[in-house]
């Protein structure tokens, strides 16, 4: 039997090493690669994929946007690919056909392959998918988020509400957070800690940036659908077009 499936993530080189990855696969069709959620879920519907590799963190439409897009009628077998602490992959440890952790090896994606052919070998079961579906319905009704951070610097450790950010940064194998006139590092991610953080509170608005809502003061245009954020104390951001959606959510489609 051979297998048709789609690969969803927003980083190009995450799709690569996908593609990589299936292609050494005999009895796997990949029938298209999608870079946001809003593609996603066209092409679902437009090509039904028997799998698909499905990021939770993208712009415009995430991971569990694009599942309640397709509803039942379209579920195919999901793969998630996340960059989702343990806690948070719990959520869909016994619902989801499989989950892919990032950074993760061949052979842990050789093993999501494998639960993926026997899931597929099997008769259709409506009641899985309807698991899954609610699963996420839990998942993100759960809390506020983080509130608070625990920041390690100059031999002392403390905690930072997360309400105090101003926005966020990445650097590299960290996050800086600027909180006022101070900054301040955490080996995290960007995706990993936009996972963790209230999204009523903390927004993307570029690959690299976040910011607090409640921080923003005015918009100005740019070029090509792109923004200039502008913070109460001045500081200005760069909003990405592919995130201006989530942002019209926020605020209104006047923005």
């Amino acid at each position: 039997m051979s297998i048709r499936a789609l690969i969803v993530d927003d980083e190009p080189l995450a799709r690569q090493r996908l593609r990589r990855l299936l292609q050494d696969e005999p009895d796997v069709e990949i029938v298209g690669e999608c870079a946001d959620g809003g593609e996603a879920v066209a092409a679902i519907r437009a090509d039904k994929p028997d799998l698909v590799f499905l990021d939770v963190q993208m712009p415009v439409l995430d991971g569990f946007g694009v599942l309640e897009a397709i509803g039942l009628e379209y579920l195919p077998a999901i793969v998630f690919v996340t960059a989702y602490d343990r806690y948070a992959l719990r959520a869909f440890e016994y619902n989801a056909l499989d989950y892919l952790l990032k950074p993760f090896d061949r052979d842990r994606f050789r093993k999501a392959l494998e639960r993926a052919r026997a899931h597929l070998g099997r008769a259709p079961d409506s009641e899985e998918a309807q698991q899954l579906l609610g699963a996420v319905d839990e998942f993100k009704s759960q809390g506020k988020g983080l509130e608070r951070l625990i920041i390690k610097s100059a031999g002392r450790v403390f905690f930072l509400r997360a309400e105090e950010i101003d926005w966020i940064e990445a650097a590299g194998n960290y996050v800086r957070l600027h909180v006022g006139k101070e900054t301040h590092l955490l080996r995290d991610t960007m995706s990993s800690l936009e996972a963790r953080l209230d999204p009523k509170r903390f927004l993307r608005i570029h690959r690299s940036t976040m910011v607090n809502i409640e921080r923003i003061q005015e918009m100005q245009p740019l070029f090509h659908g792109d923004y200039v954020v502008i913070l109460r104390d001045g500081t200005q951001l760069n909003l990405s077009r592919g995130y201006r959606q989530r942002l019209q959510e926020v605020f209104g489609k006047g923005v």
